[in-house]
């Protein structure tokens, strides 16, 4: 297979969704959901402060278990998959990189601006009522769990346009440029600590290149001997580097800043995505669950955002009834983690069916024919501020209402943007009135975006 080329433009916009691709991601967000469910675990003492106590992260047999459950390189994978595709459609639109980022930027900040803004809201008002200022921070503290990974994603889906051009160029030689860099900044991180953070683009966007050769059928015309292999090789350097104690066991620690390990996890889980393809999409093609992935995968961004504070303020409430709590860690406790687990997911219908309407195609202006560049490098920077500054300093119930401002103030930049005046000659020409009838994204285009 000719790894330097890729689908002509002609044939990028008749991809169609792979229904193990959404099977996977949608499984991946049920172990989410239930990993967390093992996680939380607060206490209230007689001062009406909370304590809490990451049970899962206390257990000795977890660490070996992150190796197999670690599945957040496999979310990058998969949206290496389905951005590169969406990227090739929008391109065969005429569609540009500055498209790309406005569509991408409205899918994944407006449910998130949602959430910050309804914390901010009741937050406030618990503390109006009375509830302990430390239970305040410690339930604003919960928020930025999800966040990370927005940031984290976006980062990465942002870079496609770049990215994807450097792989269509050489696509192994920019996979081993980042490799490089990533083994770099883990060489420095112990000089100098903050560079570690540096490995959140480049970890991410090494792993997504994987996605990249997954969509160009790279892994499907290896044997299944040949992924073995990776996944075995792989597995045996990870145990290798842990082992001898350059990297943490546990990959939960590894993941935020993440490094090298998260890679290799990454390789292994595409190889094993691959071999294990044809079961996966034969249990995708059952129609009735199909349906289900699909009013799920609209949803999914809704879901991975919401699932966390639902579960803390459900937490926060038990903590004031007479309801039997068992002790963190004993039998009972364990067993109660699956009333638990329903429980969020109950929680979570009616929310995705409220806010998951944000997640809907995200369109410009009827009058737009396409984003201005200052717009959406703005919108792109107003973001970031507030997440990078939770990322450093934390998240404070100030900066959580800051915060759905500027995302709320990203969401006007991107889906307003004026039409360019264009020249006379421009205007007579037939090109002019085909534009003049289109917004960006074209009818023809989705803009769920496949997260």
């Amino acid at each position: 297979m000719d790894m330097d080329a890729h689908p002509p433009a002609s044939q990028a916009t008749a991809v169609q969704r792979d229904p193990a691709i959404d099977l996977v991601r949608f499984t991946c967000l049920l172990l989410v959901v239930a990993a967390h469910s093992m996680m939380v675990s607060p206490v209230l003492h007689r001062d009406g402060t909370v304590s809490t106590l990451n049970v899962l992260m206390e257990q000795s047999w977890f660490t070996p278990v992150t190796w197999g459950l670690m599945i957040v390189p496999l979310f990058f994978v998969l949206g290496g998959v389905t951005g590169l595709q969406s990227w090739r459609r929008l391109q065969a639109h005429g569609g540009s990189g500055f498209d790309f980022a406005q569509l991408r930027l409205l899918r994944l900040v407006r449910p998130a601006m949602a959430l910050l803004a309804v914390m901010w809201a009741g937050l406030w008002v618990a503390l109006l009522l009375g509830v302990h200022p430390q239970v305040i921070q410690l339930m604003t503290a919960g928020a930025a769990m999800p966040l990370w990974f927005l940031a984290a994603y976006l980062t990465a889906q942002l870079s496609i346009p770049l990215m994807a051009r450097l792989h269509d160029l050489a696509p192994f030689l920019t996979f081993a440029a980042l490799v490089a860099m990533i083994i770099t900044i883990d060489s420095l991180r112990g000089a100098i600590p903050v560079l570690a953070f540096a490995n959140m683009i480049f970890v991410w966007c090494a792993v997504q290149q994987l996605g990249f050769l997954m969509a160009d059928g790279f892994f499907e015309h290896r044997s299944r001997g040949w992924l073995v292999g990776v996944i075995v090789v792989s597995n045996l350097l990870l145990g290798l580097v842990t082992g001898v104690a350059i990297y943490p066991g546990n990959m939960v620690v590894n993941l935020n800043p993440p490094n090298f390990c998260l890679l290799l996890l990454g390789i292994s889980q595409a190889a094993a995505l691959q071999l294990l393809h044809k079961g996966i999409r034969w249990v995708a093609d059952v129609h009735w669950l199909q349906a289900a992935i699909a009013a799920a995968g609209r949803r999914s961004m809704t879901v991975y955002l919401w699932h966390l504070p639902l579960l803390v303020g459900m937490a926060g409430l038990l903590l004031l009834t007479d309801v039997p709590k068992p002790l963190a860690g004993t039998p009972e406790w364990w067993w109660a983690r699956i009333p638990v687990f329903f429980a969020v997911v109950i929680l979570l219908v009616p929310v995705a069916w409220i806010f998951g309407r944000l997640e809907e195609r995200p369109t410009a202006a009827s009058h737009a024919r396409g984003p201005s560049r200052a717009a959406v490098v703005t919108a792109a920077v107003v973001v970031f501020i507030p997440v990078t500054d939770a990322a450093f300093n934390g998240l404070t119930l100030a900066l959580l209402g800051g915060g759905a401002a500027c995302f709320a103030l990203s969401v006007l930049l991107l889906g307003r943007v004026p039409t360019p005046v264009l020249p006379a000659s421009a205007r007579d020409g037939a090109e002019f009135r085909e534009r003049q009838q289109r917004t960006l994204p074209a009818p023809d285009l989705r803009a769920n975006l496949e997260t």
